[in-house]
């Protein structure tokens, strides 16, 4: 669990080249005390946005993924993430910027709801969901610093 204490605090977590696409959702209250992730789809529905607890540090870290366009044609396809399948309206390409040249995409839920997936797969198995759901938030942070060599700042 991790505690964002202000707007300000959320906005330092996404790197300024994604600050200037980031639209909060309605309604935010402040502190937020997130369990695992936080993630949220903007009302046009073309950006979802990520923020993930912190890795080394006090600082959470936000991503601002793009949809790219999907042929939403038939078949199913596998989140990176979650590993639940799903028709390609559910599951699909989600990009984010590297740096001015560079874009990297991942096949994900393209909500990022892999979490109530992965609890509903815990439940109908009795197992425990932290047992799905943490290495799903290790699968995200590794895609935060491979990819996008996003460190986190260490603790002074």
């Amino acid at each position: 669990m991790f505690r964002i204490e202000t707007e300000k605090d959320l906005l330092q977590a996404f790197r300024p080249r994604d600050r200037k696409t980031l639209e909060l959702p309605a309604g935010l209250k402040f502190p937020l005390f997130v369990r695992d992730y936080l993630a949220w789809t903007e009302p046009a529905g073309t950006r979802v946005f990520l923020v993930i607890p912190p890795q080394g540090s006090r600082l959470p870290v936000g991503i601002a993924f793009r949809r790219d366009s999907q042929g939403g044609g038939p078949g199913s396809c596998m989140c990176d993430w979650c590993h639940s399948y799903g028709s390609a309206d559910e599951i699909g390409l989600l990009t984010t910027d590297v740096n001015s040249k560079r874009r990297v995409g991942v096949s994900l839920c393209l909500d990022l709801r892999c979490k109530e997936k992965l609890e509903t797969v815990a439940d109908r198995s009795g197992r425990h969901p932290l047992e799905f759901v943490k290495p799903l938030v290790e699968r995200m942070s590794r895609f935060a610093r491979e990819a996008l060599r996003i460190e986190t700042v260490p603790e002074n």
